[in-house]
């Protein structure tokens, strides 16, 4: 056993990984535990000093109510195990827009990391590398669309597009994005306007104000030139991030500083302007970007549905992980009932449109019960960025690789050897507890 590959074992990279620990007599690398709570502790303690920034990751809209019931609804649903079900061997392989991958996981969009790592952005997109998941890049990014491309190298990459309020800018990031290989455009729908966080509004909490999180737009050459300048291509902000002290400059006539917080302002006016846009809108965009284009943030039948009218290649069935309103359904219940459409189905099925899901992921089982009740793959978001808090790019590949650990052990566990088995099945593996 001991000189057995992954591949012999258990037919995949992460059948051996909980072996593995046990045989090295000492707990997982380099965050110590995979309990998700425990990571998330670790992750709060690194950035105390640094007030605001762990709740802009670990906090939500409102009351967090969206937040706590994404994760209570997958406590109401258990899954059948089978026994006597000849599990040795399993794949976790999926295929989505064509391209076979090893795993169902995606890392997810999340923006201005410089506030929770010094190598921010390049975190994720080399652990997604190294991993073989994919990494999708948020226009939010405190590194630009070229330099995510190279840390990225010969990964799998897409790229998140907080839509602008120009359509020039617009076409110069679909260009960059074209140019640097990203394979699909991502789309978020519910960010037209940032949502009611109390947590960022008592300490005015905004980094992109500071400059942080911009470096798309200001490495962006249709957008500086609206200000004669060249686009900056090399700036990677601070660690930690210090507001107070950036303030303070920007009071005493810092000229760095008003350039930063001039950009920011010019910035976030483009990208959150306050524009709501519509489903005709949709047309520019299907127009010119010729790869898989997905709407992020759909949560209703009839946007599912209407995505279809549209050309939209594919849905991710999210709510933000809590952070836009408060009060708001599961994703997971959102997901059941956009699966029971006939439409939507139908559509899976003859490959028209893929649904992916997003927040409230932790467990190997949650990924299941995702997948059983019509997912075909998950964006995995917090758990990450926790991960790169505490760890760096090795943090953010052990919470790749012990929550895919997790899913392969699970599911031979529960009698199965393929995601093929139990996507789209949950009336079989699943029932409802509650």
């Amino acid at each position: 056993m001991a000189n057995s590959t992954p591949l012999e074992v258990g037919g995949n990279p992460w059948s051996t990984y909980m072996a593995d620990i046990y045989r090295s007599r000492q707990g997982p690398q380099p965050l110590g535990t995979v309990s998700f709570d425990e990571i998330e502790a670790k992750a709060r303690e690194t950035l105390k000093d640094y007030g605001g920034a762990f709740m802009y990751a670990g906090g939500s809209a409102g009351t967090n109510s969206t937040y706590r019931a994404n994760l209570r609804a997958f406590e109401k649903f258990g899954i059948i195990p089978r026994m006597l079900v000849n599990a040795t061997k399993r794949s976790l392989e999926t295929t989505i827009f064509g391209v076979t991958y090893p795993s169902p996981i995606i890392i997810a969009p999340i923006g201005v990391q410089a506030i929770f790592a010094p190598d921010a952005e390049f975190n994720p997109a080399r652990a997604g590398k190294v991993v073989g998941v994919p990494y999708i890049l948020s226009t939010a990014a405190s590194r630009t669309i070229e330099e995510i491309a190279e840390a990225n190298g010969d990964g799998h990459r897409w790229y998140q597009l907080y839509w602008p309020r120009t359509n020039d800018v617009t076409l110069s990031l679909l260009k960059r994005a074209k140019d640097n290989k990203y394979e699909a455009l991502v789309v978020t729908l519910d960010t037209m306007g940032l949502g009611w966080r109390p947590h960022d509004l008592e300490t005015a909490y905004i980094p992109f104000a500071h400059g942080l999180g911009i470096q798309v737009g200001k490495s962006d050459p249709v957008f500086m030139a609206r200000y004669g300048k060249q686009p900056v291509t090399d700036e990677h902000p601070s660690f930690p991030y210090e507001p107070a002290k950036i303030d303070k400059a920007f009071a005493a006539g810092d000229e760095k500083a008003r350039e930063d917080v001039f950009f920011g302002m010019e910035w976030l006016k483009e990208t959150n302007s306050g524009l709501y846009r519509d489903w005709e809108d949709l047309k520019f965009l299907r127009d010119n970007w010729e790869g898989p284009l997905v709407l992020k943030g759909i949560q209703s039948v009839h946007d599912a549905e209407k995505a279809l009218d549209y050309g939209v290649n594919g849905i991710i069935v999210s709510n933000h992980g809590g952070r836009q309103i408060d009060g708001a359904i599961p994703s997971l219940l959102a997901l059941e009932m956009i699966m029971k459409s006939p439409k939507i189905k139908a559509a899976q099925q003859s490959g028209q449109i893929t649904i992916l899901f997003d927040s409230g992921i932790r467990t190997g089982s949650d990924i299941i019960k995702a997948l059983a009740l019509g997912a075909q793959a998950v964006l995995l978001g917090r758990p990450w960025v926790y991960g790169s808090i505490v760890g760096g790019q090795a943090g953010v590949e052990q919470v790749l690789r012990h929550t895919l650990a997790d899913l392969d052990n699970t599911l031979g566990l529960a009698g199965f050897t393929s995601l093929s088995e139990i996507q789209g099945k949950g009336e079989e593996i699943l029932v409802r507890l509650t």
